[in-house]
């Protein structure tokens, strides 16, 4: 009889769940919408605020969570965006898009469920002007140092071409 007890024991044990409670930070359910919005038609990108814009014209960045609110729930989230559109393409299209790919991405990633989507569009642009205006001081900075390197290079090289034409006009004059 004291073995068929053990074994009852066992399998109440094996049975029992752990404690706990599974949580996702802010910056991972920004960082999911951030992927699964890449590739929406007619969105050119997330405006990030002045501070983000500031810090993107002077430096590089990839954050992909700029511009992205978030509200995470234990079971559903909702999602804020100021977005900057490419003109040509109807707003309630993308809107339809960024829903569709985000509420994917995040059920597949969290089993979280998108509850809400704010979609503020910010800024109307063209893909020539949205390019330019992603140019940061870094850029600018990396080119000019391209230039004058380029500069300074064909410089020593004419310097050592007048002075080697220079040696051999010498070498002529002493025969």
């Amino acid at each position: 009889m004291s073995t068929e007890k053990t074994t009852t024991q066992n399998t109440a044990t094996e049975n029992r769940q752990p404690k706990g409670e599974l949580t996702f930070d802010d910056k991972v359910i920004q960082k999911v919408v951030g992927y699964a919005i890449e590739n929406v038609t007619g969105l050119l990108g997330v405006d990030g605020g002045f501070v983000a814009n500031i810090k993107n014209k002077i430096v590089n960045t990839d954050n992909p969570t700029d511009g992205i609110g978030v509200e995470v729930g234990k079971e559903q989230v909702a999602v804020d965006l100021d977005i900057i559109m490419e003109y040509g393409h109807n707003a309630h299209d993308i809107y339809k898009q960024l829903t569709e790919v985000i509420t994917k991405q995040v059920r597949e990633t969290t089993s979280l469920t998108l509850v809400e989507l704010n979609v503020e569009v910010v800024d109307i642009q063209t893909q020539k002007e949205f390019d330019e205006s992603q140019t940061s001081l870094q850029d600018r900075v990396t080119d000019a140092g391209s230039t004058i390197k380029e500069k300074t290079s064909d410089g020593v090289d004419a310097v050592k071409k007048t002075t080697s034409q220079a040696v051999n006009d010498d070498d002529n004059r002493v025969k």
